[in-house]
């Protein structure tokens, strides 16, 4: 997490609104460090690209300040806030050669012949599309297009690059090739990144940080390893992965341990995230890949019968899902092991796992 005090980029108590009465992003408090990673994620109309945009300085705050190396760039207009950005339609002039596409923010800068050269030789071996120097982007695939559109956003060394969904429109072997090669590009540079996409596995694959949003506030900013290990409510929990919600209500508290009541199942034990009061609603996060499958007798806190309602082959894995307490959409993850598959739909099984994988979670 950045120095509060030495934070590169920084949202102060931002709000914006369009029509001036609803709220697209709400309270907006959020620090980014130099040459940190940070996505920002949530579901369409959370208010993530609305802050991208008001970041690149497409879109005015209607309240609040942002903050870039410390000085305020409200009233900055996009072209002199040194950023760099990638937009999901790549945005490449068509009549343009790869190096002519490369050279307009260089010549908007009144770089000269041989420096604007220089960039553009290194931007173009950065991205492997040196090759293709003098082919318009009408003769490139949608892949290097996207590293064209990167490379122009990098010649000019910005302080800050800021990508909105910039790999949307690209198949899924491509889309996790691309995922790599800017996580990789980025660690080379060293440059301040900030991405948006509603895409939850890209943000755990690339991120330094994710900002998980959902209707204009952020419900959590952490590395991806404490989102996915530790949601703090039940969006993220929800949002972030694939996840088991069980509802029920807290019936003991015992410090950092609570006992749920969880009607068709009875009595289960989990980590009491934000709940506090004997009596309160509670909803129940648990992983699929957390549950154990018939786990041998005593070796978990709890443990449950439920019944195979479907399986799904998926080569390393199963995924079995299960009734239980009246769900029929509680989700098993299981190795493919021997027994697995040959597990029949409508057959009785214990499942089972440990108190810290489950979290209690406000319902509220």
């Amino acid at each position: 997490m950045p120095d509060a005090s030495n934070a590169f980029v920084r949202f102060a108590d931002i709000q914006k609104t369009y029509d001036g009465e609803t709220l697209v992003v709400k309270n907006l408090n959020l620090d980014i460090a130099r040459g940190e990673f940070l996505t920002m994620l949530g579901p369409s109309g959370s208010g993530k690209t609305t802050t991208l945009m008001m970041l690149a300085g497409f879109e005015m705050p209607t309240q609040g300040q942002i903050l870039l190396g410390g000085r305020s760039i409200d009233k900055m207009p996009p072209h002199k806030r040194d950023i760099g950005m990638v937009f999901q339609n790549y945005a490449l002039f068509p009549h343009m050669t790869v190096e002519e596409n490369l050279a307009f923010p260089l010549k908007v800068r009144n770089l000269s012949k041989v420096e604007a050269e220089a960039r553009i030789k290194r931007a173009l071996d950065m991205v492997r599309l040196a090759a293709h120097r003098k082919r318009r982007p009408s003769q490139l695939s949608g892949g290097q297009q996207q590293r064209v559109a990167l490379a122009r956003a990098l010649v000019f060394d910005p302080k800050l690059v800021l990508m909105d969904e910039p790999l949307g429109a690209l198949d899924k072997q491509l889309r996790e090739q691309m995922q790599l090669e800017i996580k990789h590009i980025h660690e080379d540079l060293g440059v301040t990144l900030v991405y948006v996409t509603h895409d939850q596995s890209e943000a755990l694959t690339m991120s330094d940080r994710i900002a998980v949003f959902n209707d204009g506030v952020i419900q959590q900013v952490a590395a991806p390893i404490e989102l996915y290990e530790r949601p703090q409510n039940a969006f993220v929990a929800q949002f972030i992965g694939e996840n088991n919600q069980v509802h029920g209500k807290v019936v003991a508290m015992n410090g950092a341990i609570c006992e749920v009541e969880v009607p068709g199942a009875g009595s289960v034990r989990a980590l009491a995230v934000n709940v506090e009061a004997v009596g309160q609603p509670t909803v129940l996060s648990l992983r699929p890949e957390r549950v154990k499958l018939n786990p041998a007798p005593g070796s978990l806190p709890n443990v449950f019968v439920a019944r195979v309602a479907e399986l799904i082959y998926l080569g390393d894995h199963v995924r079995t899902r299960v009734s239980f307490c009246g769900d029929s959409d509680f989700v098993i993850k299981l190795p493919n092991s021997e027994g697995v598959v040959q597990l029949e739909p409508g057959a009785p099984i214990t499942i089972g796992w440990r108190t810290e994988d489950c979290r209690a979670l406000d319902a509220s």
